[in-house]
């Protein structure tokens, strides 16, 4: 008897800044009825005219989040453009125990760092149509200075050099389009042969040869 395990699967989503990874995310979520849960990081960067605390992040100030670390709270850290960000370790192993299917939205070097613990976790780059573009959407924002959006297109940069080691790449040209490529992947890594136990079932040799000569069953469809 062959059966899917029930356990979920560890998703971990990146992005260079701008690209539009936490749209995508949202959509996940909007469209989920799957059980799916966004694991919310923790960080120390100054709150945004669009963000909303407990959901977009939990934040923290620079002190507190040090203290954190030093709790060993965080299932992983990093400290990206002067800011720290951290994912923590609460409920993600109890909510993949329950068959639910956890989304990390971290950095890249934080999801490097989950994938040592987590191999099997599925790890998606969210690539922007082009670099040309990558500094439209940053300016379109309108939330950081020219000297910022600068350095958020040189930390851009390095980052997109970095996609061999994620599992795959969706480029986020149509968000439509993206979305359904990021569902597409999780549905086809539930089917992955590793994901997937085999029962054996204790069946003595006799009744082998009883199930052979049961003519009912040998025609059930």
């Amino acid at each position: 008897m062959i059966k899917q395990k029930e356990k979920g699967v560890l998703i971990v989503i990146s992005a260079p800044s701008g690209a539009g990874k936490g749209t995508i995310i949202s959509e996940l979520l909007k469209n989920d009825n799957k059980g799916r849960w966004l694991s919310v990081s923790t960080t120390s960067r100054s709150i945004r005219t669009n963000d909303i605390p407990g959901i977009t992040y939990n934040f923290v100030t620079e002190e507190e989040f040090k203290a954190k670390i030093k709790e060993n709270y965080f299932l992983e850290y990093t400290n990206y453009s002067g800011n720290y960000y951290g994912t923590p370790k609460e409920y993600i192993n109890e909510k993949l125990n329950k068959g639910i299917d956890v989304i990390l939205e971290i950095e890249i070097e934080g999801a490097s760092n989950v994938k040592k613990i987590f191999p099997e976790a599925i790890s998606i780059f969210i690539m922007p149509p082009s670099l040309k573009d990558l500094v439209k959407r940053l300016k379109r924002r309108d939330t950081d200075s020219d000297e910022k959006i600068i350095e958020r297109f040189k930390k851009a940069y390095q980052e997109i050099n970095e996609v061999t080691k994620y599992n795959y790449v969706v480029v986020n040209d149509n968000i439509d389009d993206a979305v359904s490529k990021v569902e597409a992947i999780i549905k086809a890594e539930k089917c992955r042969a590793q994901r997937i136990e085999e029962i054996i079932l204790d069946i003595k040799e006799e009744e082998i040869h009883k199930l052979l000569m049961d003519e009912e069953f040998i025609n059930e469809d």
